[in-house]
């Protein structure tokens, strides 16, 4: 097993998302709340770099940004991210890690005051305009410079749910704890983002990014995280074993299924080929979140009633696996039911 050490500022006392040890989040103490969100601008034609040579975010995966941003320390893991382009809501996760660096960063000042405070317009010319002297001068005019940096990278492509179109920008703005600020990190209220989101009225889902809160859910600390040295292989011998065949829906493209342990890989760092099943991708998801489980009484799926708007997953509820199970996978199975539907049951 290799061992990586990574920096990582994290609410939970695990950084593997395979560690769901389930913790109440949400609310400190009765009343006071403490899920925090961010409001990331993604890049593209609306995050304006004008004073730098921009960053290399994928928006369902990572997100990019530097010691030069505003509020560029206070991420955490465990945080809601909502990442959107300024004219509308592409989607939120929760962040699950993030890596730090050091780096020395191309930066471009105005040739009258040398503020790098200066954004591209959209139409007019000259391209760029000053917003601290408001001179205007195109990229030719642009003093070009370098600084170090701290870089960040969130990575959350995990809990990630897509939400084009479900929030306009004039409606996330308000729910900002600032809301006329133009930084592209902006903090919020998960509460009212999430309040929001259900009042749109949209068919998509929140319960993702509140399950991950208790998975993540808990204090700061410098962690370390196990590489998974040995998943291809352990996926080739699931496929050898069981072929294209997802173990909850049946037959799919091997492109699409994900080699799924049933039990916590970051606690023992060991693929135990009776202690996996092929999943695909979404429904490996929503297992590992406990939003799928399987019912040790009668080995059929339990979907929870959060997904039961969902006709695909709710249609799964009540069904029998599609797969032969081994007494090993039964035993995992009933341990993971008994950290998700026990506990819910009980909180």
């Amino acid at each position: 097993m290799l061992v990586i050490s990574l920096r990582v500022e994290e609410r939970g006392a695990a950084a593997d998302p395979d560690e769901l040890a389930p913790c109440p989040w949400g609310f400190a103490d009765e009343g006071e709340s403490v899920a925090t969100a961010w409001l990331v601008l993604a890049v593209g034609d609306g995050r304006k770099h004008g004073g730098n040579s921009g960053y290399d975010d994928l928006p369902s995966e990572h997100y990019s940004w530097d010691s030069a941003v505003p509020h560029h320390a206070e991420l955490t893991v465990g945080d809601v991210i909502a990442l959107w382009d300024t004219t509308s809501l592409l989607g939120i996760s929760v962040i699950e890690a993030i890596d730090t660096g050091q780096a020395v960063k191309d930066v471009f000042f105005c040739p009258s005051c040398s503020t790098s405070e200066f954004q591209p317009r959209k139409t007019k010319s000259p391209k760029y305009r000053c917003l601290k002297c408001k001179a205007e001068f195109d990229d030719q005019d642009r003093v070009a410079g370098s600084k170090p940096v701290t870089t960040y990278r969130s990575r959350h492509g995990r809990y990630w749910v897509d939400m084009p179109g479900v929030l306009s920008g004039a409606e996330l703005r308000p729910l900002c704890d600032k809301p006329k600020t133009q930084h592209s990190l902006r903090s919020m209220r998960w509460e009212k983002l999430r309040a929001a989101i259900t009042a749109s009225g949209a068919t998509t889902t929140i319960a993702i990014a509140e399950q991950a809160q208790r998975v993540l859910a808990g204090g700061h600390r410098q962690v370390t995280v196990r590489a998974r040295i040995g998943q291809a292989s352990f996926r080739r011998t699931l496929l050898e074993a069981h072929g294209e065949h997802c173990a909850f829906t049946g037959p799919t493209p091997a492109a699409a299924l994900e080699a799924a342990h049933l039990y916590s890989y970051a606690g023992s760092g060991q693929h135990h080929s009776d202690g996996g099943l092929l999943l695909r991708r979404d429904v490996h998801r929503l297992f590992d979140l406990g939003l799928i489980a399987v019912d040790p009484g009668r080995f059929v799926l339990d979907v929870s009633p959060s997904l039961h708007g969902y006709v695909p997953y709710r249609q799964l509820h009540g069904q029998p696996l599609t797969t032969r199970l081994r007494r090993e996978h039964r035993m995992w199975l009933a341990a993971h039911w008994d950290m998700h539907r026990k506990t819910s049951s009980t909180s």
